[in-house]
């Protein structure tokens, strides 16, 4: 009798396990992810497709913010995407598209994955030959889909640009800024500055800074004589500044954001590098930072809101671009809070995602960068200019930037960086990839022609 019952029980155990691939067996507390990858895996079609650009966010970049804000066995929002490669980021050589330039800029390589196509650093969606060739949210807004473009940058900058404008050079961000984009010049024929484009293209929602260029006055064509907020309006647009706008603007109307005059103000401060280092420190919050300006979660928050409202009814949902711009900006500045202030507060809007897409599983959510950047984790003191900041853990982590003077820029560099996605057509990150394969990804997802 107690050898039918030792059999029994030892079939039991042996059915638990079978029937539970996943679990951990006892005494082993590492799990095998096996089942819930094969369960990540979904082809077909998504309702919603949503892209979020770490601008400048580097593998590095990712570990200094880890470190910093939940520890080194910590795990932020954007590392709980279950499907994670990587992708080259190459720009090409304007005069011969045949050879690469190793280091891109964001205008090159935006162009690549909302067009599909490989360009020459400082083009805005268009190819080596200055012809513009369709983007995806352009696709998207033509098939019927709503769309939206969020950003802590200038909207005119090159990431949020390349969406829905096609110019020669990212720096005509305006009608008074054409002087290097003759050709894309409203006086000379062409379809105008990024900010007229942008609200020509007419995405269902603009969030982001860059209000000066809106407040340009239109140089020729139907709109001549008015500013570009003001075309926006005439094409009806809801023009808000403040983060009390934002919350009351209508999610029956297109929605321009504009709340800062450039860039929007940084969360975090704290020590500047030196050539002999920094005591340690810890971040504080920017208490210098507009309050009327909305943070990236509550602009993410909102366009979630308005574009879900939008296609709640609808067979087809929408494409959004959400980015956080800063971290790359302060990447060049040698600025560790900053940085590291801009990479939490993206994290945050990607958690807001999340959890959008676990109430919305038909939604494609993938989570990557543009370009790596400069800042490495050192042991100590280098050639370069470091800071030493104290993290979640309760120890010392030292920051370097080397690739420039400290009064200069620190550069890019030509590493290939992170994607990781959820949702339907997410297994088509995995392995090594490169940038302008996101474009097709993307368009498939959407069903797009």
């Amino acid at each position: 009798m107690n050898a039918l019952r030792s059999k029994k029980a030892l079939f039991v155990a042996a059915a638990a396990i079978i029937a539970i691939p996943s679990a951990a067996l006892a005494g082993d507390g590492h799990q095998d992810n096996t089942w819930a990858a094969k369960q990540a895996i979904k082809g077909g079609q998504a309702r919603n497709v949503i892209l979020l650009i770490g601008d400048g966010m580097g593998d590095s970049e990712i570990t200094i913010a880890r470190n910093y804000q939940v520890g080194a066995n910590g795990r932020l929002s954007m590392d709980k995407l279950p499907l994670t490669g990587a992708y080259t980021t190459y720009a090409v050589q304007k005069a011969d598209p045949s050879k690469p330039d190793y280091v891109t800029d964001s205008a090159a390589s935006g162009s690549g994955w909302a067009t599909g196509h490989k360009t020459y650093n400082g083009a805005i969606s268009v190819l080596p030959n200055e012809k513009p060739v369709p983007t995806i949210l352009e696709l998207a807004k033509k098939a019927g889909y709503k769309t939206g473009d969020v950003t802590t940058a200038e909207l005119q900058d090159a990431t949020p640009a390349v969406l829905g404008s096609h110019v020669i050079n990212r720096d005509c961000k305006g009608p008074d800024a054409m002087a290097t984009c003759a050709v894309n010049d409203k006086v000379n024929g062409g379809a105008g500055s990024i900010a007229e484009q942008l609200v020509q293209t007419k995405p269902d929602l603009l969030l982001g800074g860059g209000k000066q260029y809106f407040d340009q006055t239109v140089k020729a064509g139907q709109y001549k004589g008015l500013t570009v907020a003001q075309q926006a309006q005439a094409n009806g647009y809801q023009v808000v500044t403040d983060a009390a706008g934002l919350t009351a603007a209508s999610a029956n109307k297109p929605i321009l954001g504009a709340f800062a005059k450039n860039n929007m103000d940084l969360e975090w401060v704290g020590p500047k590098p030196t050539r002999t280092g920094t005591e340690p420190a810890k971040c504080a919050v920017n208490t210098a930072r507009t309050a009327s300006q909305p943070h990236l979660v509550d602009m993410a928050d909102k366009a979630l809101t308005v574009l879900d409202k939008q296609t709640r009814n609808s067979r087809k949902g929408f494409f959004l671009q959400i980015e956080g711009a800063s971290i790359d900006k302060q990447d060049h500045a040698a600025n560790p809070c900053g940085q590291i202030g801009e990479t939490v507060a993206f994290d945050a809007a990607i958690k807001r995602v999340l959890q959008y897409q676990k109430q919305n599983p038909d939604t494609l959510v993938v989570v990557t960068a543009d370009h790596g950047h400069t800042s490495q984790i050192v042991e100590d003191v280098t050639l370069g200019y470091t800071a030493t900041l104290i993290t979640a853990d309760d120890a010392n982590m030292t920051i370097s930037y080397a690739t420039a003077d400290i009064a200069g820029s620190q550069q890019h560099t030509g590493t290939e960086v992170r994607i990781a996605a959820g949702g339907p057509q997410a297994a088509n990150v995995l392995g090594v990839t490169n940038q302008t394969d996101l474009f097709f990804t993307m368009k498939r997802a959407l069903g797009l022609k």
